[in-house]
């Protein structure tokens, strides 16, 4: 298991890429094993995993394809979905699952999107996560992974995510102990939000930032919002803000590059990470480095 200390290092400009993340959702079309010796190849030092893409080779090789690459798991993806109706079961034994594979991974970051509205009860809905994250917060505790729950933007409301803004998360991790509830900057969702300074704020003064994932918000919009990710620099995103605010907030783990877009996809996996790096190291690390 990756300690929190370990997670947690200075921002170097001399050493600009050992806190850079490569999401496998980025490069889609690549296998894990793809993935994994490109971002090696790219001295990249750590790597967010999605579940479809562990299960295509295994765990236990999942585990040791990055561990022989030198890489470490920054996060896995993902948990949640929390919000059907009836008792809930499959949810819960998917993400015990789940929990258990960031635990064999060696991963504290188990991020967590809860999931849409079934019915026409948005109440409802975010009850059933708070009673359902409580069930889960005992044995994730028990495994050394924090359940990192990821507000999404709320068009996305309906979904795939009934928590919306910081402010929501933060209240809904608020009964637990940070270091098993933690919660998300992922600037794609939460660039808009006028009160987002004073909500990572907060959430650094708790201890409980447990990931911060970049890319950008573009203009126009995809046709599909989904896939409306763009690189970092192609977008609306203030990621000299927004970093800076994560700086001061005290965040020093790593940062990842999740983009869904449809021509990043189809695009050669390894010059998607060299433009990655360029715009990382011109536009995302300055604000962060000490």
């Amino acid at each position: 298991m990756t300690s929190v200390a370990a997670q947690q290092m200075p921002y170097d400009l001399a050493d600009p890429y050992r806190s850079l993340s490569l999401n496998t959702a980025t490069t889609k079309r690549w296998t894990l094993t793809e993935a994994v010796d490109g971002a090696a190849r790219a001295g990249l030092g750590a790597i967010g995993l999605w579940r479809d893409r562990v299960e295509e080779i295994g765990l236990a090789a999942a585990a040791k394809t990055v561990a022989d690459a030198g890489l470490r798991v920054s996060s896995l993806c993902r948990g949640g979905f929390l919000t059907g109706p009836g008792d809930g079961q499959a949810a819960l034994d998917d993400n015990r699952r789940a929990i258990d594979e960031a635990a064999a991974l060696g991963t504290r970051e188990l991020v967590m999107v809860m999931g849409g509205i079934p019915d026409r009860d948005l109440a409802a809905a975010r009850a059933r996560v708070e009673e359902r994250l409580a069930l889960l917060v005992p044995y994730a505790a028990e495994r050394g992974v924090r359940l990192a729950l990821e507000p999404l933007h709320p068009m996305f409301c309906a979904d795939r995510a009934v928590i919306s803004t910081l402010a929501q998360a933060l209240s809904m991790a608020e009964p637990y102990p940070a270091e098993v509830v933690g919660v998300v900057v992922d600037t794609f969702h939460l660039w808009w939000d006028p009160l987002l300074e004073e909500q990572i704020a907060q959430a650094g003064a708790q201890g409980r930032i447990s990931s911060y994932q970049v890319c950008d918000w573009l203009n126009p919009m995809a046709a599909d919002p989904l896939l409306s990710r763009g690189m970092m620099g192609d977008g609306v995103v203030d990621f000299a803000s927004i970093g800076g605010w994560v700086r001061t907030a005290g965040y020093r783990g790593d940062v990842e590059v999740e983009i869904f877009n449809a021509e990043v996809w189809a695009a050669d996996g390894h010059r998607v990470i060299e433009t990655m790096k360029q715009r990382y190291r011109d536009l995302v690390l300055p604000a962060l480095a000490d």
